[in-house]
């Protein structure tokens, strides 16, 4: 099992690299489009700000490697700043088009309660609803994020985690062969390997 993760200056990418191995997968860190749309398993990872990583996609070209990657239908898994990049745009740095390969925006959470802090960071309660990716966890597990903004998909964009942060929010989403979540499965101990797990098989 071959997994390409996706280099575009973004993301923890040696962690997410160690999290494959660790299942046994050989897992690459890439940004030369053959072995991405030729790997079969691709992860879109990301760390850091909107704008500046949609312009690190754009000037790699690894945002038309991972659109190549889906359309031959590779199982994609995108993380944290990788789910937000799948939608249309972001509130992010004054407002940033985003990929637009699933219909819906990024907002920053407008939380009412002055003890919930912004960046949401740390362990969180998360309700998987996948048949397939978290098949073999608990309905709800922990699961560890970092961030200030969510997603709000559009119609046609599968819902298959929630977690609540001053209100519940989309944790996770699915269509086809694609698959992203905001939280860090590979810095989110057992619970995210077993997810990972699923993924690759």
């Amino acid at each position: 099992m071959r997994v390409a993760i996706l280099d575009y200056g973004a993301g923890n990418l040696a962690s997410v690299r160690r999290a494959f191995a660790h299942l046994g997968a050989e897992a690459v860190i890439t940004a030369d489009p053959q072995v991405i749309t030729g790997a079969e398993r691709v992860v879109f990872p990301g760390v850091g700000a909107a704008a500046s990583c949609m312009g690190a996609l754009k000037g790699s070209g690894t945002d038309a490697a991972l659109r190549a990657a889906l359309g031959a239908g590779r199982p994609v898994l995108g993380i944290c700043l990788g789910l937000q990049l799948l939608f249309e745009h972001s509130e992010e740095d004054g407002g940033t088009p985003c990929l637009g390969i699933l219909p819906g925006r990024v907002i920053r959470f407008r939380c009412t309660d002055p003890g919930l802090k912004i960046p949401h960071m740390g362990w969180n309660p998360t309700v998987l609803t996948d048949p397939v990716l978290g098949r073999s966890l608990p309905q709800e597990s922990l699961f560890y994020y970092v961030h200030s903004y969510h997603v709000v998909p559009g119609p046609g964009v599968q819902v298959v985690a929630t977690s609540d942060h001053g209100g519940t929010f989309c944790a996770g989403v699915r269509r086809d062969n694609l698959v992203a979540m905001q939280f860090h499965p590979e810095k989110s101990g057992p619970a995210g390997l077993r997810l990972l797990a699923d993924f690759i098989a």
